[in-house]
Parts: structure tokens; C-alpha cells; sequence
């Protein structure tokens, strides 16, 4: 079996390309040194770039044979002199640039088929609209009256249905489904996502519950990603809403009527249920249970495994079961510890002598 390598490096970076995607000045000294890969600090070589921006990896960086490393001020001089230490506010933020720059296929998902424009093997209704530069590949479904933008990538076996309004340069995965929603442009959609398909709407009675049409819709607004597996429900009578620049991790859940403002992050096993509103730069951590109708103040931020069952200000910080500020959560975990430590006495467990 052959052992491929998915992501190969367009080309190679200099010293100084390097200073200017990081954007730091060029360095006195150039080193004759072309970079063109990124390793981990312990792996790296000469013609690798690394970066390091944690306490933890000191002794990693003192021993790296890194060409060059992106590392914060208070570090720099732990670097091997055989290492260019180029010096960056944000270390992690400057490498995630490196490597767009050496791997840009990586950023947004390609056709799985290695294919360009509309695949044999493709189904796209012949009432559906598509720029210049789309790609469809073999499987995929594009419902009537559909409308794609340029460079957008269609992946195998995606369903999109009538009507549904893609933008520009978006990436739509494999074996997702995409109904009654609007995207807009530079979306990415990961595998196994699926939008727009019904609330969970039900007009409970006592022999039988009534199905309550879902009429509304998904508007998922510029620069969102939404990770794999991941379902967004339509609203039931007005839209379920995206809000630009947000990050969604896989497995999450997003309700009807749900409404998630601008750059807000949301991690996966989230469930948000409906007609809840988020603010703008929410972050929900891991398995966050957020009940319905209720509101997470803007800058607001929820700690993993934490239930949300009330408003919540706008910046501040979360946690528990129900959440709760940060310090009173920390207090009530300390003082179960201390009960939960103490030795009962003979008392409290109803044994001791008597006559």
C-alpha cells in the first residue's frame, strides 16, 4: 500500500515572504533558508517552520531544529541559534497564516473528484442557475429554480433543494442537504451537515400529537463554517439565522427559530434548542445544552458540559448545571468536595454503643 500525502506544499516560502505573511519586519540577518513545510517543534527540521506559544513546549523549543519558529517575546530567547526565533504577538494566529499560505487547498474543502464544472453523473435541474466556475460532482442533486455562485464546489451526493440560494466560493460537502435555506458567500458546509429540514414542531394532545408545519427558513450569512454532521432546523414561522464569521464544530444541533449572531463559537455535542437567541461572539463550549427561549448576552461564554436555562448577561463567563457565574460555580464545586471528604461520625451513620 502506497502512503499518500494529501496536502503538498505549493511551492516554497522565503525568510522574508515569511516576515511579510506574519507581519513582522524582514530580519537583519537573512539566513539562506527556504521554508517549505510546517513540522511540530520536536519533528521540525532546517527547511521546516514551527511555532510555540505554551510554557509546556520550552524544553521542546530549546532542542527544535526548526529553520525558523514563530514564538512570543518572553520565549524567543530559549531558541537554538541554529533556529531564527521570529518574534509575533500571536504565535498560533501568525502559523494558521503560514499555512494558508503554503497549503490553501487545505482552507476550504475541493471536489472530491478532482473534477471542474458539472460532472457526468450529476443531476442538476435544468430551471437552476449557475455561475461561471461551479463544480458538481457525480451525485449531487440541484433542485429547481436553485441558485449557485462562481467557484462554489458541490460535493458528492449533496442535495440541494428547490429554490435554495448558494453564494460565491463556498464549499457544500459530501452527503449533506441543503433546503429552504439562503447561504451566503465563502460558507463551508462539512460532510453529513444537514439544513433547512423541519423543526421539532408538535402540538401535543393526550391520544395523539399534531405535526405543526414548518414554513420559515435557514439564512446562514457570509464566512460561516458548520462542521461535520452537524443539523440546522428552519424556523417555524420566522428564520433560523447564522450570523457572520460563526464557527460551528461538528455534532451540534441547532434548533427552529434559533437566531446566533456574528463570530460566535460553538463547540460540538451543543444542543441549542428553539426560538433561543445568542448575541454576537458567544462561545459555547462542548456538550452545552442551551434551552429554548432564552437569551446569552453578547461576549457571553459557557463552559463545556454546562445547561443553560436562563438569560444570560452579555460578557461574562458561565458554568453548571443550571449555569451560573464562574465563581459561584467554583464555590459550590469546593464546598461538595469538603462534604463529600468529611468522615461521617457515628452519628450520621446511626452505629455507636448503646445500652
Amino acid at each position: 500500500m502506497t502512503d499518500p500525502f494529501f496536502f503538498e506544499p505549493e511551492g516554497v516560502l522565503s525568510v522574508a515572504a515569511v516576515a511579510g505573511i506574519v507581519g513582522v519586519p524582514v530580519p537583519d540577518r537573512v539566513p539562506d533558508l527556504a521554508i517549505t513545510a510546517v513540522a511540530p517543534l520536536e519533528e521540525a527540521g532546517p527547511s521546516d517552520l514551527a511555532y510555540m506559544d505554551h510554557p509546556g513546549y520550552v524544553e521542546a523549543l530549546g532542542r527544535t531544529r526548526a529553520g525558523i519558529c514563530l514564538v512570543s517575546g518572553r520565549f524567543a530567547s530559549r531558541a537554538p541559534a541554529s533556529t531564527l526565533a521570529m518574534v509575533v504577538p500571536d504565535p498560533h494566529r501568525a502559523y494558521a497564516a503560514v499555512l494558508g499560505a503554503l497549503h490553501p487547498e487545505a482552507a476550504r474543502p475541493r471536489s472530491g473528484f478532482a473534477a471542474n464544472g458539472v460532472t457526468p453523473g450529476s443531476f442538476v435541474h435544468p430551471t437552476a442557475r449557475l455561475e461561471p466556475g461551479v463544480t458538481i460532482d457525480p451525485g449531487a442533486v440541484v433542485g429547481p429554480g436553485a441558485e449557485i455562485g462562481r467557484n462554489t464546489v458541490i460535493g458528492a451526493g449533496a442535495v440541494l433543494g428547490p429554490g435554495v440560494r448558494i453564494g460565491r466560493s463556498c464549499s457544500i460537502g459530501p452527503g449533506s442537504s441543503v433546503l429552504h435555506a439562503l447561504l451566503g458567500n465563502r460558507v463551508i458546509v462539512h460532510p453529513g451537515v444537514r439544513i433547512g429540514q423541519d423543526g421539532f414542531g408538535f402540538a401535543l394532545g393526550r391520544e395523539r400529537h399534531a405535526k405543526v408545519p414548518q414554513i420559515g427558513r435557514v439564512i446562514v450569512q457570509d464566512d460561516v463554517e458548520i462542521g461535520a454532521n452537524t443539523t440546522i432546523d428552519r424556523g417555524a414561522t420566522r428564520d433560523t439565522i447564522i450570523g457572520e464569521g460563526t464557527k460551528i464544530d461538528n455534532l451540534v444541533q441547532i434548533a427552529h427559530n434559533v437566531v446566533i449572531g456574528r463570530h460566535c463559537i460553538i463547540v460540538a455535542q451543543t444542543g441549542i434548542s428553539g426560538s433561543a437567541t445568542l448575541g454576537d461572539r458567544v462561545v459555547l463550549g462542548g456538550q452545552v445544552g442551551v434551552v429554548g427561549h432564552v437569551t446569552i448576552g453578547e461576549g457571553a461564554q459557557i463552559a463545556a458540559s454546562s445547561n443553560v436555562s436562563g438569560d444570560v448577561p452579555p460578557g461574562v463567563r458561565w458554568g453548571g448545571t443550571p449555569a451560573k457565574p464562574m465563581r459561584d460555580w467554583f464555590r459550590e464545586i469546593t464546598a461538595l468536595k469538603k462534604l463529600a471528604s468529611r468522615r461521617p461520625s457515628d452519628k450520621d451513620t446511626g452505629e455507636g454503643g448503646g445500652s
